[in-house]
């Protein structure tokens, strides 16, 4: 990387963004730059708690196991920490009451955890981590407006305390810019103000809004024997109902529905959107708990991909996190691919064979959240009623499709199926596992297994 004002041979970086693609991001190049600047437009709070520039923490989120061991990676004892702070494992299926196209799941041993708590609990205890590791300098209720440079190379960004439309602007140069701000990024139209391409762009929009409220089991009543119910969605069933354990004795849960079966925000609404599901159990799971949060809506949920890598992007400049891609949250995989996009950062910084220009360090990136594309724009591209721009669905996909749903059919039944089945959904193994022959055979069999009449509730197997 080029000097800059910050003095002859010393590095300087900046990250957009606080959250968790922005704060490993940080963390990572606190190894590389002299100076890190990271610059969040929050106050961030003192305590856990929601803020403005992270609306999803309202909602329900996981940890997949490919992301937990990231974040241990980047920043050693985060998960014993988390854990002393009330984040629990989830085994997948055994600590999970699961419903999908029209089988309850047999709660089989687990063959893979989902890590849980809440977003904010997440997000400040990585903050913490960080802070103690030391070397990012942090700018709280501060704006990037734009970047600096020319269409050959982004030199620092445009900068205003935020909340205050008169506020002075003033640069600050850096020999990288990374932009982690989220799916709401506008980097895109300060590219194009610089002279540069806007990256091509794909979208698949199904239309998906989310409810969600938090609650807590009523004194007196028994502790459930698992850690999550969780309704699927499929081809005749549109609509997804997840109630997940957290940390303080509180459950998270999201109710959701495409376009068109889209769920209310206000308490009554909310209780008879419940019971437009499959079965009761929903329902009666929110109609028995004590609610402790209002009931808070998300409708933003479009899986968008922004083709950074391809070429015409200043050097100087990275996009991570979903201000290069982002799912829709059903599939969870949002915050695993902004820790093992760190990761990447950090192997590509760090590989003394090649010099880490912007371009092959952005098609790391972008190999990174490839597979999570691939997971949910694939499985999005085939809901009624799916938007979609810059991509389209050909022949391959369709049967592709077919063969999914058949595996989808047979997993709540068959052990086996099902562990291949949770490897790839849980990042841990890449979508082509699914036609690996020991996944075949079992997916093509005629016969689909035994499962649960009745939900599961007394225990796993």
């Amino acid at each position: 990387m080029a000097g800059n004002q910050n003095g002859p041979g010393r590095r300087h970086a900046v990250v957009i963004g606080g959250g968790m693609a922005g704060m490993l991001a940080a963390r990572v190049l606190s190894r590389h730059a002299d100076r890190v600047t990271l610059v969040e437009r929050d106050h961030w709070p003192s305590v856990p708690a929601p803020r403005p520039g992270l609306p999803q923490s309202r909602h329900v989120h996981v940890l997949l196991p490919s992301g937990r061991r990231a974040v241990e990676e980047l920043l050693p004892g985060t998960i014993a920490l988390l854990r002393e702070r009330g984040a629990h494992l989830v085994g997948m299926p055994q600590d999970m009451v699961q419903w999908q196209s029209g089988r309850w799941y047999r709660r089989f041993p687990a063959s893979t955890h989902l890590f849980a708590c809440t977003r904010t609990l997440l997000d400040a205890t990585v903050r913490e981590q960080v802070g103690a590791a030391g070397g990012v300098d942090v700018l709280e209720g501060t704006q990037v407006v734009g970047l600096l440079g020319d269409a050959r190379r982004v030199t620092g960004v445009r900068l205003r305390a935020r909340g205050t439309a008169d506020a002075p602007v003033r640069e600050l140069a850096a020999d990288l810019v990374v932009d982690a701000s989220g799916r709401s990024s506008p980097a895109p139209d300060w590219l194009a103000e610089l002279g540069a391409d806007r990256p091509r762009e794909e979208s698949i929009d199904t239309g998906l809004a989310y409810a969600s409220r938090v609650f807590r089991i009523p004194e007196g009543q028994p502790d459930p024997s698992y850690d999550c119910l969780y309704v699927l969605p499929d081809a005749r069933q549109p609509l997804t109902g997840v109630v997940l354990r957290v940390e303080d004795g509180r459950w998270f849960a999201s109710l959701a529905g495409p376009r068109g079966s889209r769920p209310p925000t206000d308490e009554a609404g909310l209780l008879n959107f419940a019971s437009r599901y499959p079965h009761p159990h929903l329902r009666d799971w929110i109609s028995r708990a004590v609610p402790d949060s209002p009931v808070h809506g998300a409708r933003r949920t479009a899986n968008v991909r922004r083709h950074y890598a391809e070429g015409g992007t200043p050097a100087g400049f990275l996009a991570m996190g979903d201000a290069l891609c982002t799912f829709n949250p059903i599939y969870g995989q949002g915050m695993a691919v902004a820790a093992l996009g760190a990761l990447a950062l950090r192997d590509a910084l760090a590989d003394p064979s090649r010099v880490p220009s912007t371009r092959r360090v952005q098609r790391a990136l972008a190999a990174v959240a490839g597979p999570a594309w691939d997971i949910s724009a694939g499985a999005d591209r085939a809901v009624p009623g799916a938007e979609l721009s810059g991509t389209r669905q050909g022949p391959l996909d369709a049967l592709t499709g077919r063969y999914l749903a058949r595996i989808q059919q047979r997993v709540p039944g068959d052990r086996a199926l099902g562990d291949a089945y949770r490897r790839v959904l849980t990042l841990q193994a890449p979508p082509a596992y699914f036609f690996h022959p020991r996944v075949a055979v079992r997916a093509l069999r005629p016969s689909i297994g035994p499962t649960p009449a009745e939900p599961p509730f007394t225990g796993p197997e």
